[in-house]
């Protein structure tokens, strides 16, 4: 169970134990070693397109999307600053150097994937219609940098105007470790705020203070609470603050309790919450 950035849940893959149900409804048999045929025990695995969904929803930011560098379609972007025709073929010449050098470069087990930007815009569109696409690094290669020996390297999971200087021959030593940078620091950011925002509650006073308010606001997040099993409160606290059982996380200590809505023994805390 994923959480996005307005503390709503997101069932990202899953699987399920269907047991023989969908075979007895289908007819899916199967015969024993013993010879005799019987229905199959099934199971249901759901990673699907969800998965892109959730990938945006819990790392995009106001400026765009944001992808985490192991699975973007492109890891760094070249973008030609270009002033005037004379020395065009210079900077278009030295950016594809660089490309070239960092496609020699691993990154995950394949070569780095580049993309150098020769459209004929301004150098700003160009930065920003990159920064809006997500792509993990991008370098600015102009004149002065070509003449100082230093360029600047933007990273999508930092403010846009910040850039890391760069001396050229460091450049394709230096973006695997920035992409990896960039990796631990997206799934720092979201396990925290999911961490931060994830809490036990064993009363139901405080239960429904945690989800109180309305759904279009930014609030409650995931409650880790007794329950006792009895579906009449699950479906209650559903009709009243639309929040529901999400699953019985593994990582906690299941350790038995007392039911915050019936007072009765709780085999363990189940984490309920808002979603979509």
């Amino acid at each position: 169970e994923a959480m996005m950035q307005d503390k709503k849940a997101l069932q990202a893959g899953t699987s399920h134990f269907l047991g023989q149900n969908f075979a007895k409804s289908c007819g899916i048999q199967f015969q024993s070693f013993e010879g005799t045929r019987e229905f199959a025990w099934t199971t249901s695995w759901g990673v699907t397109t969800r998965l892109i969904g959730a990938l945006i929803m819990v790392h995009s930011d106001d400026d765009g999307l944001v992808l985490p560098p192991k699975i973007a379609s492109a890891q760094i972007v070249i973008v030609p600053v270009i002033h005037n025709e004379e020395t065009k073929s210079k900077v278009l010449e030295y950016a594809e150097k660089i490309a070239s050098d960092l496609k020699k470069q691993m990154y995950g087990g394949e070569s780095i994937k580049v993309i150098v930007d020769k459209r004929e815009m301004r150098g700003g569109e160009k930065n920003w219609s990159w920064i809006k696409k997500g792509v993990p690094l991008r370098i600015e290669v102009g004149m002065r940098e070509i003449e100082e020996g230093k360029f600047g390297i933007a990273r999508r999971d930092k403010p846009h105007k910040e850039t890391i200087l760069v001396a050229r021959a460091e450049i394709a030593q230096r973006v695997p470790t920035l992409l990896d940078e960039i990796h631990e620091n997206l799934l720092k950011k979201a396990t925290e705020f999911r961490e931060s925002n994830t809490v036990e509650i064993n009363t139901q006073k405080d239960f429904y203070d945690f989800f109180k308010g309305k759904e279009d606001e930014i609030g409650g997040g995931f409650a880790l609470c007794h329950w006792n099993r009895d579906p009449e409160f699950e479906k209650k606290v559903k009709e009243e603050l639309n929040v529901t059982i999400r699953c019985i996380p593994h990582h906690i200590d299941h350790v038995g309790g007392c039911c915050l809505f019936t007072g009765k023994k709780s085999p363990s805390r189940v984490l309920f919450a808002r979603s979509y």
